[in-house]
């Protein structure tokens, strides 16, 4: 801008370090239980902060408040605008350069703003800001007299939220004049308004009538407007009942009970509205609302499933994104026989990458900081689809093989888009999850079919040996007193080293042919596991028995039987190859032979010495805990 006059008053050498917070919690605007910001003010690390409160600025100027980003060399003047019980702002660059790494702002008593430059090593400087324009500088009326009185609600309403009234006691929100106001509250469609009353309404009195035993059991709201049935059961979804519980020494039967009731009364009320019939807002607040009885006071009964799966299954998809987000992870977590099928739809059609604000005069100022934001921009992600993808991997069953191809396949697309330095992590950690989900034999069929590449063995490594022939009777016998200070890694090594790892998982890592023996402690004792490693054929599970399959033709194919269908067999010929999986018409076939012979190994132990063997026994019984008591010196 051209009124103003920057002046270089001070230099000096820095070396300040600021830092900033990674990751993020933030939840989305429309949340009912949160609350919106004023302006959105784009990427950043935030540093100083001033209202120009005393500045010989004009009117405007005085009012705003100045912010600074120290990355990308900005400082901006927000200007605030009164609205209900709050205020909405809207953002304008004051000043720029680069590069103008900002550290702090101040109002001078001269009138006049100051801000500093510095930080990661680069020089100091002061800088004054002064206006040589020809609007009048006198002292502008600072306090907004607009909409005061929604103010001072809220401000009423927030004083009782930590129970302390203004003379210092403790508040006293009757219960009457608590409902009085809470229902103007609530109709005034103000966000902060309500927000203000819930957090209220744990400090009133009626919430102390309320949180007793059975006063809720035959609450009825029938009488009440769709708003204030939303409010109540947010509310009450997110009352502090065991701080209550606590304070009021309510024994663990009338906790119990208390729950139940909150939980029944927060159902029964969403039951009464017609999700169809609601507002865009009512019904992202409704399903906030569902959600937070579910994770707040306990998931629902099979009835209840069924009673809001009914109620929204036929809303998905609909023509509205935050709609669809919320009802993909509800159904989701309800299990909808339907949401596999059309969420996998909505991930075969076109991307539609997600538009952001062209922001390149910005990024421009700091190329270093902005490389990875400028790369999002040119390829961006469609996060919409990104999300159907992060909800559907929760969801262990009612796929076909299909839809695991195509969910599968999606990411390969998603992975030529561009995001933050976690991106592709975060990516490959959703596809992980899913495919953890997946049943051992889906999981075969889905590397086998080349939607996801096969587990890629590291290079095996050797044991130190001399190994020997192991009897059960050696091994059991070593491991009865043995099993103390062992070694963790060498265990996990040996894991390896005997090629358990191909076949098997383990703490999230190794093949998908054979189980996943993470929790085999929960199942197997030392006898159990002894035999199960050394004399396999033993017992075989039905789950993973081979079998010899001869077709009319003299063919012979042996291997293990992952799935059958009216027409085909298939089998997995390779227990060390997923991908090895061969398909037999099932009118070629003239006899099917059970094995009595496991396709595991019986000799994994003989390359072993005695310490070796002792410590994969360990690190197969630790359930993949190195602070497990067996790994104590």
């Amino acid at each position: 801008m051209p009124w103003y006059r920057p002046t270089r008053v001070l230099h000096a050498t820095s070396g300040s370090e600021f830092g900033w917070r990674s990751g993020s919690g933030k939840w989305p605007n429309h949340y009912v239980d949160s609350l919106p910001p004023m302006v959105n003010i784009g990427p950043g690390s935030p540093v100083g902060v001033e209202f120009g409160y005393g500045l010989k600025f004009p009117s405007k100027y005085q009012k705003a408040l100045y912010i600074c980003d120290w990355t990308f060399g900005t400082m901006y003047a927000i200007h605030t605008e009164s609205r209900m019980s709050t205020y909405t702002a809207s953002r304008e660059e004051f000043l720029s350069r680069t590069p103008l790494p900002l550290t702090d702002v101040a109002a001078g008593p001269d009138g006049a703003l100051y801000f500093s430059v510095g930080g990661r090593g680069t020089q100091s400087e002061l800088f004054r800001v002064t206006y040589n324009g020809k609007d009048a500088t006198s002292p502008a009326e600072i306090r907004d007299t607009a909409q005061a009185g929604a103010r001072s609600r809220r401000r009423v309403l927030e004083s009782a939220h930590a129970g302390i009234g203004t003379n210092g006691l403790q508040a006293s929100l009757d219960t009457n004049n608590f409902l009085s106001g809470v229902r103007e509250d609530i109709r005034s469609g103000d966000r902060f308004l309500k927000s203000a009353s819930r957090n209220a309404f744990y400090h009133s009195a009626l919430f102390a009538e309320l949180m007793k035993p059975g006063v809720l059991r035959n609450a009825d709201l029938s009488q009440s407007t769709t708003d204030e049935v939303l409010g109540i059961v947010v509310a009450l979804s997110k009352s502090p009942v065991n701080q209550l519980a606590e304070s009021k020494a309510l024994s663990e039967s009338d906790l119990t009970i208390l729950n139940q009731d909150l939980k029944a009364a927060c159902i029964r009320s969403l039951g009464q509205l017609q999700f169809g019939s609601l507002t865009h807002d009512q019904k992202l607040g409704y399903l906030r609302a569902l959600s937070l009885v579910f994770l707040r006071l306990g998931a629902p009964d099979d009835t209840t499933y069924r009673q809001f799966v009914d109620r929204l299954d036929g809303e998905f998809p609909s023509n509205d994104d935050d709609l669809n987000r919320e009802l993909c992870q509800m159904l989701v977590y309800l299990k909808s026989p339907t949401v596999i099928e059309k969420t996998v739809m909505l991930l075969e059609a076109p991307s539609k990458p997600t538009v952001t604000e062209d922001m390149k005069d910005l990024l421009a100022r700091n190329r270093g900081y902005a490389g990875a934001i400028l790369e999002s921009m040119e390829k961006a992600p469609d996060q919409q689809q990104i999300w159907y993808a992060f909800c559907l991997r929760n969801l262990k069953d009612g796929w076909t093989m299909d839809q695991r191809r195509t969910y599968f396949a999606w990411f390969e697309r998603a992975h030529t888009w561009a995001g933050g330095a976690s991106f592709h992590g975060f990516l490959r950690n959703i596809d992980k999850e899913c495919f953890e989900n997946a049943s051992e034999k889906e999981r075969l069929l889905i590397e086998a079919s080349g939607a996801r590449k096969p587990y890629t063995l590291p290079e095996v490594p050797k044991p130190a040996g001399p190994g020997k022939e192991w009897t059960i009777e050696e091994v059991r016998a070593l491991a009865t007193d043995g099993l103390k200070g062992r070694d963790f890694e060498n265990g996990q090594k040996m894991f390896a080293a005997t090629r358990c790892i191909i076949c098997h998982r383990f703490g999230g890592d190794g093949g998908a042919t054979g189980p996943d023996l993470t929790q085999l402690a929960g199942r197997f004792n030392l006898n159990d596991l002894t035999e199960a490693i050394m004399v396999p054929s033993k017992v075989i599970s039905d789950q993973y028995k081979a079998s010899t399959v001869v077709t009319a033709d003299g063919k012979v194919t042996s291997g293990r039987i992952l799935s059958e269908s009216d027409e085909i067999i298939a089998i997995l010929t390779s227990p060390e190859d997923p991908t090895k999986i061969t398909e037999i018409q099932k009118s070629d076939i003239e006899e099917i032979q059970p094995s009595t012979v496991s396709i595991m190994p019986a000799d994994l132990l003989k390359p072993l010495n005695q310490d070796e063997v002792l410590d994969l026994l360990a690190y197969l019984l630790s359930r993949g805990d190195a602070g497990n008591a067996m790994f104590r010196k």
